[in-house]
Parts: structure tokens; sequence; C-alpha cells
């Protein structure tokens, strides 16, 4: 799929099934984090709080806290930020100002009346926006904030690149990711039946080719960055796709589902893919953190 329609197709579908991820998962459109070893039932408040809790824990993976005596960040880029679930809780935590970008056109205007409601409007700025072809000046953010996009981009070294040019020198960059297993020092590339696999998700979701964990860690250690660190998450979020499910089964879901047209339902339908894919220990789900040198 050509760049151009690449974007066209990611953009639409975040456009059209808009209403429907915040009706059924409210202000954080991603993947919610959860403890493995729970063998208790996961309650509704449980689901709601996930999302969040992916967001807490990605800061205390890379080391950002509340202590008074660290320095908080206070110029953060959100790339890729749906409705700005992420922004707004970053903007009340640390106080920050915040530019936030997205391909959708329509998450835009949700996320400006979403700040807007919450009093945010003067820390938070939402614009369209490239994560390629980033609109800011080099060194600008002490965090770079990176949810779930980076699957989106077609060239993954230029994507990091990217990240590292608005960062600030010393600046944190975070980076939460669906990726492909790692190949075995053997393989050149995954199976013919996890590809088969792998392309009918991307097809569904509007997604290039992913790449491994090793791939992202190949290219932070190309671009000199410090403190690298990887953190496989795949166990912590596989609860979230039987719950979207479930969700997305309900009276509430099936009408907002429909409301939204084709690509959101097509969307949907793949969802036992995912499960199909993390069952199968093909899909990732990790986080890294890194240092732009100082």
């Amino acid at each position: 799929m050509a760049a151009g329609e690449l974007k066209k197709g990611i953009a639409e579908y975040y456009d059209e099934s808009g209403k429907a991820f915040e009706a059924l998962w409210g202000d954080h459109i991603h993947h919610g984090f959860y403890d493995p070893e729970r063998a208790s039932p996961l309650s509704a408040a449980d689901h709601q709080r996930a999302p969040l809790r992916t967001v807490e824990e990605a800061l205390a993976f890379a080391g950002i806290t509340d202590d008074p005596v660290q320095k908080r960040p206070k110029m953060i880029v959100d790339v890729g930020c749906g409705i700005g679930g992420s922004a707004r809780y970053l903007a009340k935590r640390f106080g920050a100002q915040i530019q936030a970008i997205t391909l959708s056109p329509i998450q835009v205007k949700r996320a400006q009346d979403l700040a807007m409601a919450e009093g945010l409007a003067n820390q938070i700025t939402f614009q369209l926006a490239d994560a390629l072809d980033q609109p800011f000046p080099d060194g600008q953010f002490d965090l770079v904030w990176s949810m779930e996009s980076g699957e989106y981009m077609p060239d993954k070294e230029k994507f990091m690149r990217e990240l590292v040019r608005v960062a600030a020198p010393g600046g944190t960059i975070i980076i939460v990711t669906w990726c492909h297993r790692d190949l075995s020092p053997t393989e050149e590339n995954l199976k013919p039946e996890e590809i088969k696999l792998m392309t009918r998700i991307c097809n569904a979701y509007y997604m290039p080719r992913w790449c491994s964990a090793a791939d992202y860690l190949k290219i932070a250690n190309s671009l000199s960055l410090e403190n690298i660190k990887m953190g496989d998450w795949s166990e912590n979020i596989a609860p979230f796709w039987p719950a979207a499910i479930r969700s997305a089964l309900t009276w509430r879901g099936v009408t907002s589902l429909l409301r939204c047209g084709w690509k959101t339902v097509k969307g949907a339908l793949a969802m036992p893919l995912m499960i199909e894919g993390y069952n199968k220990k093909l899909i990732k789900y990790v986080i890294i953190t890194c240092h732009k040198p100082i």
C-alpha cells in the first residue's frame, strides 16, 4: 500500500470508528494493562481502569515519577494522540505543556472539545500532522510519548529518527507498540502461515508491515540512544482483546459499531485474529524507553 493511501486509510478508519471506540473504551484508545497472575474474575471496573494503568505503567517503566526532587517533564509531544486521553492525563499529572498530533481530523476536534471541557485548552494543542514529518523544531520536548502508533509507521527507522529529532538533549522517549515476534538467528522472515495471519490483521486495521522488538532495539542502538530498555508486556495485555470482544457483542457495542460503518465493523471482525496472534506468540506488545544523549 502506497504511503498516501496508507495515511488516508488510517485517517478514515479513526474518523469513522472514533465514536464507537469512545463509547466502548472511554478516553484511552489503547490496550489495558493487567496483572497476569490474577486468578479472580475481572470486573467492569477492572477493565475500565486498565487502559489508564497502561499509561501509568509506561511512565513507571521509564522512571518518570511524581517525586518532587526529580525533574518532571514540562514539554511533551504525544505522537498519535487519539482523542487525547494520554495527553490530558499527562497535562494534569505534570502540569506540562503538550503538543499532540494525529492523522484524524475528527480526533483532533473531539480531543480539543474534551480538553476544553476539562479546563486544559491552554496546556494542550492538538493538530493534524504526520509522525514521520512532525511540525516541530529540533530538541523541543523533554518527553516524547508514542502510545500504540509505531505499528502504523511504514518506515520504522524514519519514525524513530523523528522521535529523536524532536526530543530535547537528555529527553526521554517512550514507545509502546505492537510488534511481531523476534526472528531466530536461522530465520530470514516469519513463517508463511504467520505472514498470512499478519497480512489479514494489517489489512483490517490499515497497517503496514510490522517489525520485531529486536528491530526497534537495533534502530535505537544505531542512533546512539542511551539507557535503552525493552519490556515485553504481552501477558499483561492478554485480557484486553477478549474484553473488547465482549464489549462489542453487547447491545451498546453492536449499535455503536453499526452506526460507524464498514471500516469499523471490519476492524471488529478482526479482533479474534489478534487473540490468535497473541496465543501463538506471534504478536508481541512491547515498551521501549531510552534517552537522547546530552
